[in-house]
């Protein structure tokens, strides 16, 4: 007796196989209101220790805007661009939705060792919670920035509504990077020790706390690289809509940034995907 066969006849399957990549998408879906509950339970358990809980969300990103905006306005003295507090305090916060999803998704399988070996469900929930933990955490964190420009004089102008459809591109991109470092980190464990190094990287070539036309300016090519940049070209794009003025940009980088987010959500998703069999094992 084929007991394969029979078992297929009978509308059983492999404990741990892998669906196709279509069916594995909406078995996915089906379980966000898992990834959503499991997202806000990692917020609360992450903050239940401290007694200022979830303000540290709001705290963290604000010191480091005041210490890196004050160490680097003094080492870039008149090539500053114009703005610059509000300039650093819209790279700070829009850099950290970035930086959570590389950092928490790489650990998000082998974090979870637990329920990834005792549960059958698509593996994918895990990153894809991170990515939703992330939103949850930027939500208020968004509000907080806006407040915080208000208070070096920019107001409120039309343009900032766009910021909603650039946050969900950025969600999008954040989302396939999330899923390629959670592979990356069960195969090689060890890349989780290189992930701070990583994200200093992204954090100070990103055009975070400088602007990369007046540093820059002697290497044109370097400035074209960043044309193409997508970390770099979000920020650029959310201090055009929020600042205005002199923070212009070519429209082009709205097609950069979506040409990014989509690209790397179908590629991130795929490599997780193919290795879906494996999760199971991880040690």
């Amino acid at each position: 007796m084929d007991i394969p066969a029979l078992a297929q006849s009978h509308g059983l399957s492999r404990v741990g196989a892998r669906p196709g990549l279509f069916a594995y998408y909406r078995e996915t879906w089906r379980r966000r209101r898992f990834a959503i509950v499991f997202a806000q339970s990692k917020i609360r358990a992450r903050n239940s220790q401290n007694r200022l809980g979830v303000f540290w969300e709001i705290l963290k990103p604000t010191f480091n805007a005041l210490m890196y905006g004050f160490i680097f306005g003094v080492l870039q003295g008149d090539r500053r661009p114009p703005g610059f507090a509000a300039f650093v305090v819209i790279g700070v916060f829009l850099i950290e939705f970035f930086s959570k999803s590389m950092s928490d998704g790489a650990r998000s399988i082998t974090g979870n060792r637990a329920l990834v070996q005792s549960l059958a469900f698509p593996r994918a929930t895990l990153p894809f919670s991170i990515v939703i933990q992330q939103i949850l955490t930027q939500i208020p964190m968004l509000g907080v920035m806006f407040i915080y420009v208000m208070a070096l004089g920019y107001w409120p102008r039309w343009q900032w509504l766009l910021i909603i459809p650039l946050f969900a591109l950025y969600a999008i991109f954040n989302t396939g990077v999330a899923f390629l470092f959670a592979r990356l980190t069960v195969h090689t464990h060890d890349l989780t020790q290189l992930l701070p190094v990583v994200n200093r990287f992204f954090f100070f070539t990103s055009g975070v706390l400088f602007s990369v036309e007046n540093i820059l300016a002697q290497w044109p090519a370097v400035i074209t690289v960043y044309d193409f940049h997508p970390i770099y070209q979000v920020l650029t794009i959310a201090r055009g809509l929020v600042l205005g003025g002199s923070h212009t940009f070519d429209p082009m980088a709205w097609a950069v940034v979506a040409g990014w987010a989509v690209g790397l959500f179908v590629i991130g998703t795929v490599f997780f995907w193919r290795a879906e069999e494996l999760y199971g094992r991880v040690s």
